[in-house]
């Protein structure tokens, strides 16, 4: 189905609903990094992909991500200034990818959404390793040396997005059938 398909993953939502849900994706994104866990598996691609699809303010859903990052990076701390506002730009993309998705039904746009989201990160994030962080020659060789060297750390960000972004939308997709199913009261008041 295309744009207009009435199965698109839309959940309406007003003002009051975005700012909750957008800050229980801070929360979340923000705790999941906090906590002990596998190396790349956390809930941020996911939680900005699943931003851009669900939340009506687009200004909100690229700001997930970035909170998110803002409040977590304020604890654990960051190397480089250029290389956090690379991850933070590549973790910005997955919220626009969101947005570009929300017209499409979820089964179709689920996969391809969560592993082009994973794989922007991963070059973006690579290429500023590659360019600021003085570990590798600033040439092809060196290019090529950081991302075989990141490539470890790709089944674990592929792995926890596809994992963090099936509870997410699961999640959503339970809320809104729960919420579409009418009340017994409901049913029973009918004339």
């Amino acid at each position: 189905m295309t744009a207009t398909s009435p199965r698109a993953f839309r959940p309406a939502s007003g003002l009051a609903t975005d700012l909750m849900l957008a800050a229980f994706l801070i929360g979340l994104v923000a705790a999941a990094r906090l906590l002990p866990h596998p190396p790349n598996v956390t809930p941020a691609m996911a939680a900005a992909l699943f931003a851009g699809a669900t939340l009506s303010r687009r200004w909100l859903a690229l700001a997930v991500p970035l909170a998110a990052m803002l409040v977590s990076d304020a604890i654990i701390g960051r190397d480089h200034w250029a290389i956090a506002l690379t991850v933070y730009a590549a973790l910005a993309l997955p919220a626009a990818i969101g947005m570009i998705a929300r017209r499409y039904r979820l089964s179709r746009m689920f996969l391809p959404a969560v592993i082009s989201g994973s794989l922007v990160f991963f070059v973006m994030s690579n290429f500023a390793v590659w360019l600021f962080s003085g570990m590798y020659s600033l040439d092809a060789a060196g290019l090529a040396a950081c991302y075989v060297a990141a490539l470890p750390f790709l089944q674990y960000s592929l792995a926890g997005d596809l994992l963090w972004s099936a509870v997410l939308f699961g999640g959503g997709v339970l809320l809104m059938r729960l919420n579409l199913r009418p009340h017994r009261d409901d049913v029973l008041a009918r004339p």
